[in-house]
C-alpha cells in the first residue's frame, strides 16, 4: 500500500459466492474496506463459457446495475498439414491453439461508449504495455434546439479531443503495473497531433491484487467522465491480469482433449444482452450514472454502433471439437463393424469345421457299414448264392415205387371214343407212401404222360387225342369231328 489515504481498490474472492465472482474492496483514509463493485466472470461449467472469455463489473449492493463489460474471443492458428503431427495425433489434425490477442473493448453504459485497449508485446528496448484513449467530453450540452438534439454523441465524434493512457510494466521481470497519461490526440484528416507535456501517473497496478489511484494528479486530467475513467481502469487491470498474465487455456475455458458431453454450438442471443452468468441490464427503474446526470436523450439521436456479444457461428476451436468427435465416432463405428465382421468370419469357421467334422463322421460311419456289408457278403455270399440256385432250378425226382398195399397212381386217360367222361387218377396222400421226402421241401406231382386205350379188334394203337379247348357244360363238345358238318356231338356212353 503506497499511501493510505489515496483511493485504494482491493480484489478479494468471495467467500459466499462462486469463484468465478470476486469483489473489489474500496479504502481510503484509513477508513475499513467497504466493497465497491462486484466482478463477475463466465461460469466455467456452461457450456456457453467454452473458448471465450468475458468479465463485467456491476454495483456491489445493487446487482442490476452494470457498469462495463468486456467479451473477448481470441483467433485460433491454422490446422497443421503435416502427416507427421496428424499421425502423432491418431489420425487427427492437431487442435487449434489460441492466439493471444492484440486488443479488447471495454463496453461502458450510459453513456454507451467502448473503448479499445491495444497490447504492445515487450522487445528488446522496453517493456510490455497496453494503451488507450477516452475522449475529453463525454455528455451532450443541454440545448433547447432540435437540430442539436439530432447530432451524435460527442464520444462518437472523430473530432472530440482524446486523452491517450498507457498501462506499463514496471520492469521485464515485475508484476507491477502503472498507468500513464501521455498527452491528447487529435485525429484529423488522418494527422495525429500530440502534446509534448510529460507523463502523468493515473495509477498503480500493484503485485495484480490491489489498484490505488493517484489523486492529487487527476485533477491535472481534463475530461467530463471520471467515473468512466475509474471503471475503464479497474476493469482493464482485471482483463490485463486475466488475459495476459494468466493461463491462456485457463482464461478461455479451453479443454483439451474435448468432452463430448460439452460440445455445442453457441447460440445467438440479443447483442445488447450482456453475456453468460453476467445479469441484464435493466430496462427500467433509475439508469446508472456515471459521475454526471446526462439530459434525456430523443429517439432520433445517433448513437454508437451495436457492437455482437456472439459470434453467428461456432468458432474454429469449437469446430474443430465437432470433427474430432465425428471423426471419433466413425473410428468407433468402424471399429465396431470390424469387430462384427472378424466374428462372423470366426462363427463361419466354426460352422464350417463342424459341417466337416460331421462330413467325415458321416463317411467315416458310411465305410465302416460298407466294410461290415462286404465282409458279411464274403461270408454267406456262397451259401446265399446255392440256395438261390435251388430255388431256381429244382432237380427233377422219380417218382417212389408202389407199395403192395398201395394203389398204383396212374394218370387221367383220354377215349377218342369216350370223350365225355375222363377218368383221373388220384395221387395217394404222402402219409400212405412208404418212403417220405425231406420235410424242408416238397416236390412237386409228377404225371406220367396218359396211354391211349387198347384197341378192342386188338388192331394197331391210334395216335393220342389231343385235348379240346371249349366244352359244354351240359355235355355237348364243340368242332370234334372237323369232317362232320354238325357242330354238336351227343355224348356217348363209355361202357356201350
Amino acid at each position: 500500500m503506497l499511501d493510505e489515504n489515496l483511493p485504494t481498490f482491493y480484489i478479494k474472492p468471495s467467500n459466499d459466492k462462486p469463484k468465478h465472482q470476486s469483489t473489489y474492496y474500496f479504502r481510503q483514509g484509513g477508513q475499513e474496506p467497504a466493497p465497491g463493485y462486484s466482478i463477475r466472470h463466465l461460469d466455467p461449467a456452461l457450456p456457453g463459457s467454452r473458448n471465450r472469455y468475458a468479465v463485467a463489473l456491476y454495483d456491489a449492493f445493487c446487482p442490476d446495475i452494470l457498469y462495463a463489460e468486456v467479451l473477448l474471443i481470441p483467433k485460433w492458428t491454422q490446422p497443421s498439414l503435416s502427416q507427421e503431427a496428424i499421425r502423432q495425433n491418431g489420425g487427427i489434425p492437431p487442435p487449434p491453439e489460441p492466439i493471444l490477442p492484440n486488443e479488447f473493448i471495454i463496453q461502458l453504459y450510459n453513456p454507451d461508449q467502448q473503448v479499445l485497449v491495444r497490447h504492445r508485446p515487450k522487445s528488446w528496448s522496453s517493456a510490455a504495455s497496453w494503451e488507450f484513449e477516452m475522449p475529453q467530453q463525454t455528455f451532450r450540452r443541454p440545448s433547447g434546439s432540435a437540430l442539436d438534439r439530432t447530432l451524435s454523441d460527442p464520444a462518437a465524434s472523430d473530432i472530440t479531443p482524446k486523452l491517450k493512457f498507457n498501462w506499463q510494466k514496471d520492469g521485464k521481470f515485475s508484476k507491477d503495473l502503472t498507468c500513464y497519461l501521455c498527452g491528447t490526440a487529435v485525429d484529423l484528416d488522418d494527422a495525429r497531433k500530440r502534446s509534448k507535456e510529460p507523463d502523468i501517473t493515473i495509477s498503480i497496478f500493484k503485485g495484480l491484487r490491489e489498484i490505488t489511484l493517484y489523486e492529487p494528479n487527476l485533477y491535472r486530467v481534463e475530461m467530463e467522465d471520471f467515473k468512466g475513467l475509474e471503471v475503464v481502469l479497474l476493469l482493464g487491470a482485471i482483463v490485463i491480469r486475466d488475459v495476459y498474465f494468466g493461463h491462456i487455456k485457463n482464461c478461455f475455458h479451453i479443454t483439451d482433449p474435448p468432452s463430448p458431453s460439452t460440445l455445442a454450438i453457441p447460440e445467438i442471443t440479443n447483442p445488447r444482452a450482456p453475456v453468460h452468468g453476467i445479469a441484464a441490464k435493466p430496462q427500467s427503474g433509475t439508469p446508472p450514472s456515471s459521475g454526471h446526470t446526462a439530459p434525456l436523450m430523443p429517439s432520433k439521436q445517433t448513437t454508437l454502433p451495436i457492437r455482437e456479444t456472439r459470434p453467428l457461428t461456432a468458432d474454429p476451436r469449437t469446430q474443430w471439437e465437432i470433427d474430432a468427435e465425428t471423426k471419433r465416432l466413425k473410428q468407433q463405428a468402424d471399429a465396431e463393424a470390424r469387430e462384427r465382421r472378424r466374428k462372423e468370419k470366426e462363427a463361419e469357421k466354426r460352422t464350417k469345421k463342424l459341417l466337416e467334422a460331421e462330413e467325415r463322421e458321416k463317411r467315416r460311419r458310411q465305410a465302416q457299414v460298407e466294410e461290415e456289408t462286404e465282409r458279411l457278403r464274403r461270408k454267406y455270399g456262397k451259401e446265399d448264392h446255392k440256395s438261390r440256385k435251388q430255388q431256381h432250378n429244382p432237380k427233377p425226382q422219380s417218382a417212389p415205387p408202389p407199395s403192395s398195399g398201395a394203389p398204383l397212381l396212374r394218370p387221367p386217360q383220354f377215349s377218342t371214343h369216350h370223350p365225355s367222361h375222363s377218368s383221373y387218377s388220384i395221387s395217394a396222400p404222402s402219409w400212405l407212401s412208404p418212403t417220405v421226402g425231406p420235410p424242408t421241401t416238397q416236390p412237386n406231382p409228377q404225371f406220367l404222360a396218359p396211354r391211349p386205350p387198347a384197341s378192342i379188334g386188338g388192331g394197331l394203337r391210334p395216335p393220342a387225342p389231343q385235348l379240346r379247348e371249349k366244352r359244354s357244360i351240359f355235355g355237348f363238345r364243340f368242332g370234334e369231328n372237323k369232317d362232320s358238318g354238325s357242330p354238336l356231338l351227343r355224348k356217348r356212353s363209355s361202357i356201350f
